[in-house]
């Protein structure tokens, strides 16, 4: 279990976080909804150690995590997905998984197998630059990237951000399959609607601060939840 209490955490300047406490129970999917600036971005990237929070705690199985460095932390089990991608552009589809895979010493082939067959449209393009991908096809080998640190919380951070509707569907897709397949995930979403219809549980942030929580399909019926995130 994924645990954070009373975390903190100022960005720029400004205290992008407020004393925010939430749990990623095992093997469920847990997203966090809201407006940009709400500070999602900002609590992944805490858990995943590239920021440092100003105070509390963030524990995985009962180990603080904080002050750790990003390598054991994925060395753990946790993963991210940053928004906007970030794949090697001039290296091939089959190098950016093996980048994926580094902190491992034994053998991959399972687990390419295993992402080739979640994305099959990868396999066809392995020996492609994956600067010539298209939007959607990055997004799924940066999904299949993280994947490849056989990670036990997958984190993604806005995965349909500028995507075509049918991508979008088939991306949403896919996070059901890794939660099925046994992958605990923390999700990020501008698509609430469609966030909150896959997860188990849902955070609203507002302005740094959790204002709601509880199960997806209730936020989905929510008035203020409708109103502010879901255009009703």
């Amino acid at each position: 279990m994924l645990k954070i209490e009373h975390l903190s955490v100022n960005y720029g300047g400004i205290e992008a976080v407020r004393d925010i406490s939430f749990e990623v129970p095992d093997g469920q999917i847990i997203t966090l909804i809201g407006a940009n600036g709400a500070g999602k971005s900002t609590t992944l990237r805490s858990i995943a150690g590239l920021l440092k929070p100003r105070s509390g705690s963030i524990t995985y199985n009962g180990e603080e995590l904080i002050g750790k460095p990003t390598d054991q932390i994925v060395g753990r089990g946790i993963t991210l997905v940053p928004e906007g991608r970030h794949v090697f552009p001039d290296m091939t589809v089959l190098e950016n998984l093996k980048i994926g895979a580094y902190l491992r010493k034994d053998n991959l082939n399972e687990d390419i197998k295993w992402v080739y067959d979640l994305f099959p449209r990868l396999e066809e393009r392995s020996w492609q630059a994956a600067g010539t991908l298209s939007g959607g096809e990055q997004q799924m080998l940066a999904v299949g990237r993280a994947l490849m640190s056989k990670p036990k919380v997958i984190m993604m951070d806005e995965p349909s951000l500028g995507l075509a509707p049918i991508i979008v569907q088939g991306i949403f897709d896919i996070i059901k399959e890794i939660n099925r397949q046994g992958v605990t995930v923390l999700l990020i979403e501008q698509n609430a609607n469609m966030a909150l219809h896959i997860a188990d549980i849902g955070y609203v942030m507002e302005t740094g601060r959790i204002t709601m929580s509880g199960p997806g399909k209730q936020l989905l019926q929510d008035e203020n939840v409708k109103k502010a995130y879901l255009g009703k």
